[in-house]
């Protein structure tokens, strides 16, 4: 299980802001080169973002639907990879001070993943959330920074 947290600059109900907003999850989620609204209102429950991911010439394409999902403090995610199986990704946000934390917890379900889980995936798996929450924390910061400009 890899688990992986970061404090970001924003309030509690800004970071939720960039979560709950469907239209940013290619903008801090590390791996898709596109998404896509796929069904449903974006966090609910079993709302889905279709995805692509291009490897040098591969091109494969998946979908993240929202399996939990608690304003603003929890949104739970399963990532379906085609013959690679899902995972559920987990996201906690606690208020801190005037920031907030965030932690991801990232575990295969199904899959290749989930038979071959061991402490070298989870590794790649903190890489990859550091870049995410580093991503994230951006974000947050960068469409805290403009809101209310167009009001």
């Amino acid at each position: 299980m890899a688990v992986r947290h970061r404090l970001v600059r924003g309030a509690l109900e800004e970071v939720w802001a960039v979560l709950a907003d469907g239209r940013l999850y290619g903008d801090w989620v590390v791996g898709p080169s596109s998404s896509r609204h796929s069904a449903g209102d974006w966090p609910g429950v079993g709302s889905r973002i279709e995805y692509t991911v291009v490897l040098g010439p591969v091109k494969l394409t998946g979908e993240t639907i929202v399996r939990l999902c608690q304003p603003p403090r929890q949104l739970e995610l399963e990532a379906l990879s085609g013959w690679l199986g899902s995972a559920r990704i987990a996201f906690e946000l606690r208020p801190w001070g005037d920031d907030t934390l965030v932690i991801v917890d990232e575990h295969p379900l199904r899959g290749p993943g989930g038979a071959l889980h061991n402490a070298a995936l989870d590794a790649l798996l903190q890489v990859r959330h550091r870049s995410m929450l580093g991503r994230l924390a951006r974000v947050v910061e960068t469409h805290g920074a403009h809101e209310g400009e167009d009001d």
